[in-house]
C-alpha cells in the first residue's frame, strides 16, 4: 500500500505542472489587466508600466510560469492585483466552501444511495418508477434554474430558510446544500439502482438464497459492496464538480466562498487569485481521487494496489 500511495504521489507531479500550465496560459489570455483599473479615464503610462513589473508582466508567459512554479513550490500562491496574498483570501473563504461542500456530499451521499437502494430492490414498483421520474427530473433542470426557484419557493414564499447566506452558517447553507447536490444526488440514486439491480440478478446471489439467506442480508452483505464501487468512483470524481457547482451556487445564495471570490475574480481578470483558486481546486481534486482508489481495496478485497 505505502509503496502504491507513493507511486500515485509521483504521478500528480507532471498532471500538476501540466493543469497548471494550462490554467495560466489560459487566464492570462482574459486580457489586460490593467484595463478598466483606472475607470473609465486610461491609466497613466506610469502606473501600468509598474503595474506589469510588479507581477511580471512585462516577461515572457513561459518566464512569468516558471517564477510563479517557483512560488508555488514554496506553498506561496502569489499577490492577487488588489495587494492581498492569495493564500490568505482563501484562508477567510474555505471554512465556508468547505461546509458548504460537506453538507453537499452527504446529502447526496445518503440520499441518493438511499433512493437507489430502494429502487434496485423494487424494480418495476411504484418506489423504482417514482426515483426515475424524480431523478431525471433533477438532471434534466440547470441548477441556477434550481437554485432560484429554491429560493423564491423556500425562501420567499414559505419562509423556511433565508434567501442568502452572507454569514455562512450551517442554517443558512441548508438550502445551498442541497441545491448544489441536486444533480450528484440523482446521478447517485439512478448509478446505485443499475448496479444493484444487475448483481441481484447474479450467480452468487441465486446461491446465497439457496442457503437460506434472507434478503436483507444478501444485500446489506454482499450485493451492497459490490454495488457500491462504481458509487464510490463517481463520488471521488464529483468532489471536484461540487467546487465547479459551488461557483454558480455561491453567486446565486451570495455565498462568500471560494466559487464567489472566483467568479468576481474572473470578472476582474485577476489572474493571480483564478490560477491560485483553480491550482488549489486541482490539487483538492487530486487527492480525493488516491483516497477513492485505497478504499477499493476494502470494498472489494480481490482488488490488490500492488
Amino acid at each position: 500500500m505505502g509503496k502504491y500511495v507513493i507511486r500515485r504521489l509521483l504521478q500528480m507531479i507532471p498532471v500538476i505542472i501540466g493543469v497548471t500550465f494550462i490554467i495560466y496560459v489560459s487566464v492570462y489570455a482574459l486580457g489586460d489587466p490593467t484595463v478598466g483599473r483606472c475607470g473609465e479615464r486610461a491609466c497613466p503610462p506610469g502606473y501600468i508600466a509598474k503595474f506589469r513589473a510588479d507581477y511580471n508582466l512585462d516577461k515572457p508567459l513561459i518566464v512569468q510560469y516558471l517564477l510563479y512554479m517557483g512560488n508555488l513550490v514554496q506553498g506561496d500562491l502569489g499577490t492577487n492585483f488588489y495587494g492581498n496574498k492569495v493564500l490568505d483570501e482563501l484562508a477567510s473563504r474555505w471554512p465556508t466552501t468547505l461546509r458548504l461542500g460537506t453538507m453537499a456530499l452527504v446529502v447526496e451521499t445518503v440520499i441518493g444511495i438511499t433512493a437507489g437502494v430502494l429502487a434496485g430492490i423494487r424494480r418495476g414498483k411504484f418506489v423504482d418508477n417514482l426515483v426515475t421520474v424524480s431523478t431525471l427530473f433533477l438532471i434534466s433542470i440547470p441548477i441556477f434554474v434550481i437554485g432560484s426557484v429554491a429560493q423564491l419557493v423556500f425562501g420567499v414564499r414559505l419562509g423556511w430558510f433565508p434567501v442568502t447566506s452572507t454569514q455562512g452558517t450551517t442554517y443558512q447553507l441548508i438550502m445551498p446544500a442541497f441545491v448544489l447536490a441536486s444533480a450528484s444526488l440523482a446521478y447517485i440514486a439512478r448509478l446505485m439502482r443499475a448496479n444493484l439491480a444487475e448483481n441481484l440478478r447474479a450467480d452468487y446471489v441465486r446461491t446465497a438464497k439457496a442457503k437460506g439467506l434472507t434478503n436483507a442480508r444478501t444485500v446489506g452483505v454482499h450485493t451492497l459492496r459490490n454495488s457500491l464501487i462504481p458509487v464510490i468512483t463517481f463520488i471521488g470524481i464529483d468532489v471536484g464538480a461540487l467546487m465547479g457547482g459551488a461557483i454558480v451556487t455561491e453567486r446565486i445564495f451570495n455565498i462568500n466562498g471560494i466559487g464567489n471570490f472566483l467568479y468576481r475574480s474572473i470578472g476582474q481578470k485577476d489572474g493571480a487569485s483564478v490560477v491560485g483558486t483553480i491550482t488549489c481546486l486541482v490539487l483538492i481534486y487530486l487527492f480525493v481521487n488516491l483516497l477513492v482508489d485505497i478504499l477499493y481495496g476494502f470494498l472489494d478485497p480481490r482488488i490488490s494496489h500492488d
